[in-house]
């Protein structure tokens, strides 16, 4: 069958929308900013994370059939805890409460009187929040008529025209990098991409892209991965793009504006030279669209597998989803963000290797590939995440000889080491 374009550019709106949420916004002008005049190679080591391996993840998941299937490859009970974790990390544990939380503590916050209940009105505030989440993740059919044609459209229309202005208007000059970017631009700009979230969102979106195309018709396998990678390479350029953009205003305003503590106060700062007390208005409602888009996304993802694992339904399952999000979105933006690089630095290289394994999983025979590869890949990212919470004596000792250690990379090495032991190891089952 073949689909009308509208259709396809409609789901690729659509997905753009629920990968561009709180940090798509936040870290790239933050980039720029930290990064100076290294913004270049910082940029593209970020791309490679935020944009290509979320684009890999969409296409892998839906030529694999499921995320399950391909977390299987590795082992059942590996399968069943990995995808559960994802699941919680990139829902009600983590990203879902972080998204929520962004445009009240980014947009609102700031400008409330020093008398202002600020406990009560983040309450008030989430309920009104994750109500409209619920609503519109109730009816997963009507998705790509919410989000694809009216939310996302308006989004990119409201982020082109304050980059617009800051390329004629605003204030610019670009300072030098901050040491970490001009030590190692490229994996600074590579691990930043990692808070994101938008490899493991991939692998999560996946099914969602896949269902949209089957309301629309396509049901078979093969028409289902053309038109889902059509749709991801499209939300991939867009995020590219709205990256690019985003990460330029940091990039020039950084000799303009003192470090900010994070990137929403560099694009506060920029948007406020331009349009003054307006651009609170503008700003807020820019988190509001992207992060309201990306909330909806992920509730429906993360109940979707839920009712499947526990057998509840799918309406109970949002309830549940969106509740949960509610109280840890009210403990507050900061303590999220803390939490979040440790577990980020402990997922995310397993996550990155799976995905590539899994583009060549029709020409991987060898039973040792998976298990040994990302076995391996996942032990000694839990050991570098673990170093920064508690002491492991001679483990970080023996750790730190691995090149690129400590820059967040030592995995790639022991990736690559245990992918030629598990091809060893196949020859010799095979011989014997």
């Amino acid at each position: 069958m073949k689909l009308e374009k509208d259709k396809i550019l409609f789901v690729g709106f659509m997905l753009f929308s629920m990968f561009f949420g709180a940090g798509n916004l936040i870290f790239p002008p933050f980039l720029g900013q930290n990064a100076g005049n290294q913004t270049l190679p910082s940029v593209i080591g970020f791309l490679i994370t935020a944009v290509v391996l979320p684009v890999l993840a969409v296409i892998v998941v839906v030529k694999t059939g499921s995320m399950d299937n391909l977390t299987k490859r590795v082992g059942k009970k590996f399968a069943l805890v990995f995808t559960t974790l994802l699941y919680l990390a990139i829902g009600p544990g983590l990203a879902i409460p972080r998204a929520a939380s962004v445009p009240f503590e980014m947009s609102i916050a700031p400008y409330l009187s020093e008398d202002s209940n600020t406990l009560v009105l983040m309450v008030a505030y989430s309920v009104v929040f994750f109500a409209l989440s619920a609503w519109l993740s109730l009816n997963p059919n009507k998705l790509v008529d919410r989000l694809g044609t009216i939310l996302t459209p308006l989004l990119i229309v409201m982020i082109v025209f304050v980059f617009g202005a800051f390329v004629f208007m605003g204030d610019k000059a670009v300072a030098v990098a901050q040491p970490a970017y001009a030590e190692a631009p490229f994996f600074k700009g590579f691990s930043e991409g990692y808070l994101t979230m938008d490899a493991i969102a991939g692998l999560v979106f996946a099914s969602v892209v896949a269902k949209s195309f089957e309301n629309l018709g396509i049901y078979r396998k093969k028409d289902s991965l053309r038109y889902s990678s059509i749709a991801g390479l499209l939300a991939g350029v867009i995020l590219a793009l709205i990256y690019l953009m985003l990460t330029y205003m940091g990039m020039q305003s950084s000799g303009v504006y003192e470090m900010g503590a994070n990137g929403a106060v560099a694009l506060r700062q920029i948007v406020y030279q331009l349009f003054g007390d307006l651009g609170a208005i503008i700003l807020a409602a820019i988190f509001a669209l992207a992060c309201l888009t990306t909330c909806v996304g992920l509730i429906t993802s993360v109940s979707e597998y839920f009712s499947k694992l526990t057998r509840a339904t799918y309406k109970s399952m949002v309830w549940i989803v969106t509740l949960f999000s509610l109280v840890v979105c009210n403990y507050g933006l900061t303590t999220i963000l803390n939490i979040s690089v440790p577990i980020l630095n402990a997922i995310y290289p397993s996550v990155s290797v799976i995905i590539i394994m899994g583009l060549f999983d029709d020409k991987i025979k060898n039973p040792f590939i998976y298990p040994v590869t990302i076995g391996a890949t996942a032990v000694i990212s839990v050991i570098y995440a673990l170093e920064g919470i508690v002491p492991l004596g001679a483990i970080s000792t023996v750790c730190s000889k691995l090149p690129l250690y400590a820059q967040g990379f030592g995995w790639l090495g022991v990736t690559v080491a245990a992918f030629i032991l598990s091809l060893v190891l196949g020859k010799v089952k095979k011989s014997s």
